[in-house]
């Protein structure tokens, strides 16, 4: 009876790991660190709680910001760096000592549901590949050997060139000098249950595709039916480029005789700002391409060879990395600025409502301002200027992030919107710049708001509420925290 009881449990538990990956959509996000004013990991938790942001991907496994998601209910992607690669792959005990420091000691409070091995490593670091395979084969033994292996997936996220030629979808195929390692790859996941990971930029599709393609295909916009974009072999039709890069993974792995793979899109976006040749790096098309990219993803639908296999997806990035080398576009796909406030206004997919617009002006800090003269502007507003800075102390709404730069926006535009009609200006010694976007951000609203904005992200589903509508519940509890429920339940009646 034990035996059956037991028996039954594992089904159920498998039941429920299998309908957790294959309902819903999520739309997630990349935190990059090359920024010369990172927030504190509490306070980037925070503008994720506060924007409703259910989904992180890290590129490695730092402890501050696996210690500050600790019962957030956000789900979460550690990385292993293309550094770590070696040691791990050519030593099972560093890999079971790396599962132990940067994965088992966060759960279950941390919700660590990936392991993405390196970035890009097949395209990066060619010669590395017999060393990744290895080094995920003993990433994911350390797991089974601390039973993680049901709760934490191991993967590694590659480039879209691996694959040469991407259109038509149909006829994509992996790079041939690859094959052998790519095969050992997918071999790897399906074995594990594990999803593929794809990096995919419609904007470099369109800046480098000599005009192949227009930039409407590029942005989710509707083309013309003269202009419709079609695979000749199997007529179907191709609405975004989004959808044929994921649609040329799936039958390249296709290709390699493999099917049942989920591609999980880890990272895709657009720059807000570009140099003198980088027209198209605009904050508009940014705007467009991620509001569209929302909707898309959240509809719960997978592209034309794979209709049922939703497409999860993590935009690239929180922030603006202004330290990263490169021309300017390479330092401008966040989405947020440090202090929390939204670079561009961005639709929610699901709910229409907009963050960062407003048709007032406000007064807020410059990113790049000097700290003193940031903290004596922020004295003077809050003290002589007389501005309300209630909202900015401890245990107030707008205290989070609790950076200078963000206090002094809010002080400098409370100022600015009550003295602005008897003399006041927006300057506080050169530190202070006019903005026609409406700073506000969670319950944070800024003086002179008109309080219609307040998050960026929809909120991630654990499940649809109605798969075919594709509308979202939103809920405190993770994917993994009810797994791991349901489990201890299961386990709880056998032992009865």
């Amino acid at each position: 009876m034990m035996l059956e009881k037991c028996q039954g449990c594992l089904l159920f538990f498998l039941l429920l790991t299998f309908l957790d990956t294959t309902f819903g959509a999520f739309v997630g996000i990349n935190i990059g660190t090359d920024v010369t004013d990172l927030p504190s990991a509490p306070d980037i938790v925070s503008i994720l709680k506060e924007h409703q942001i259910t989904h992180v991907r890290l590129y490695d496994a730092d402890p501050h910001m696996l210690k500050a998601l600790s019962n957030s209910g956000i789900d979460v992607t550690v990385g292993v760096t293309n550094e770590e690669i070696l040691g791990i792959g050519v030593s099972p005990s560093t890999a079971a000592a790396w599962i132990s420091k940067n994965v088992a000691a966060y759960l279950p409070s941390t919700n660590i549901t990936y392991i993405a091995v390196g970035s890009e490593v097949l395209t990066a670091i060619p010669n590395a590949g017999r060393v990744l395979i290895s080094a995920m084969n003993y990433l994911h033994k350390a797991l089974v050997a601390s039973n993680l292996n049901f709760r934490v997936k191991v993967s590694a996220p590659q480039s879209l060139d691996l694959i040469p030629k991407w259109f038509p979808p149909s006829t994509a195929a992996f790079n041939s000098s690859s094959n052998s390692t790519i095969y050992q790859l997918l071999q790897f996941l399906k074995n594990t249950n594990s999803s593929y990971m794809l990096n995919a930029y419609p904007y470099y599709g369109f800046t480098e595709g000599n005009g192949i393609f227009p930039l409407e295909y590029a942005l989710f916009r509707s083309l013309p039916s003269v202009k419709q974009i079609v695979d000749p072999n199997t007529l179907f039709h191709y609405n975004s480029m989004f959808d044929s890069m994921v649609d040329a993974t799936y039958y390249s792995i296709e290709a390699l005789n493999f099917s049942g793979i989920p591609v999980i899109v880890t990272e895709t976006g657009w720059p807000s700002s570009g140099g003198a040749k980088e027209p198209d790096a605009t904050a508009e098309n940014a705007r467009t391409f991620n509001d569209n990219l929302i909707r898309r993803v959240l509809n719960g639908s997978g592209p034309p060879s794979q209709p049922d296999m939703p497409i999860n997806t993590y935009i690239y990035e929180l922030f603006n990395e202004d330290s990263r080398p490169g021309p300017v576009s390479e330092k401008s796909w966040g989405v947020f600025f440090t202090n929390g406030t939204a670079v561009y206004p961005l639709s929610l997919g699901t709910s229409g409502r907009i963050t960062g617009n407003s048709t007032g002006e406000f007064c807020v800090a410059k990113q790049d301002a000097d700290t003193d003269k940031l903290q004596d502007g922020l004295n003077w507003a809050c003290g002589q200027g007389q501005a309300n800075c209630s909202p900015i102390q401890e245990g107030q709404p707008c205290y989070t992030p609790n950076t200078v730069v963000n206090h002094a926006s809010y002080a400098y535009n409370d100022y600015y919107q009550r003295m602005h009609a008897l003399g006041g200006t927006c300057d506080f010694q050169g530190t202070a710049m006019l903005t026609a976007n409406d700073p506000s951000y969670g319950s944070c609203i800024f003086t002179g708001s008109s309080n219609s904005s307040s998050v960026l992200l929809p909120p991630s589903a654990l499940a649809p509420a109605n798969p075919q509508a594709g509308s979202f519940a939103v809920t405190s509890v993770s994917r993994p925290q009810l797994l791991l429920l349901l489990w201890a339940i299961c386990l709880t009646l056998v032992l009865l």
